[in-house]
């Protein structure tokens, strides 16, 4: 039988290794912060471009589109695809209006939607998903292509130059919700593994 002191301190270590290493729960992320899905308002045409570079996904996490049902969907698409905006034959097609995609693989993810003409519009989206050593994955050839074709959109939806960070602003409230979602599930595995200790030092 352990003592409560050392159950104690063996709770707390286990939180806080579960806490700092972000490794106790996948995170889910809202695409577009604050901005539902759709096609990029001319104000923000780029938002997709700039939310995936502020987003530190990871394997495992999820991304949740969140769209009137009746008028869009959320596909999954090979890099091909994607540069394409061919959407008649996607890796996964999601329509109930709040799609959640699992990050299982490292790679480039691509996703759009089906929508006649919003590929086209800027409506797309390309997330870099690292290994799980923490690495990027070299881009292969269709990779290019597919980032060629964001940087071809018509006028309207052309993403800005390139933006190797941002700061933060009004419109990323979301994303520190994110975190914080993320932390709180943290903790909350953490609170599992310390009811399980407890259970196993009484």
């Amino acid at each position: 039988m352990g003592t409560p002191v050392g159950m104690a301190t063996l709770a707390a270590l286990a939180l806080l290794l579960c806490v700092s290493m972000d490794g106790c729960a996948a995170a889910e992320y809202k695409v577009g912060g604050l901005d539902a899905w759709g096609v990029p308002p001319s104000s923000k045409p780029d938002v997709y471009v700039r939310w995936a570079k502020s987003v530190p996904v990871k394997l495992g996490d999820a991304l949740f589109f969140l769209y009137p049902p009746s008028q869009d969907s959320a596909v999954q698409v090979t890099a091909k695809a994607f540069a394409a905006c061919h959407v008649s034959d996607p890796l996964l097609k999601l329509e109930d209006g709040n799609s959640v995609f699992n990050l299982t693989k490292p790679g480039r993810a691509y996703f759009t939607s089906a929508a006649p003409g919003r590929c086209r519009k800027g409506q797309k989206l390309s997330v870099d998903v690292p290994g799980a050593d923490g690495k990027l994955l070299k881009p292969s050839a269709d990779d290019e292509a597919a980032l060629k074709a964001l940087s071809a959109l018509p006028p309207a939806a052309a993403p800005s130059e390139a933006l190797p960070s941002l700061s933060p602003g009004p419109d990323d409230d979301d994303d520190s919700a994110a975190s914080s979602m993320a932390l709180h599930r943290a903790a909350g595995s953490a609170l599992s593994l310390l009811a399980a200790l407890i259970l196993m030092w009484l």
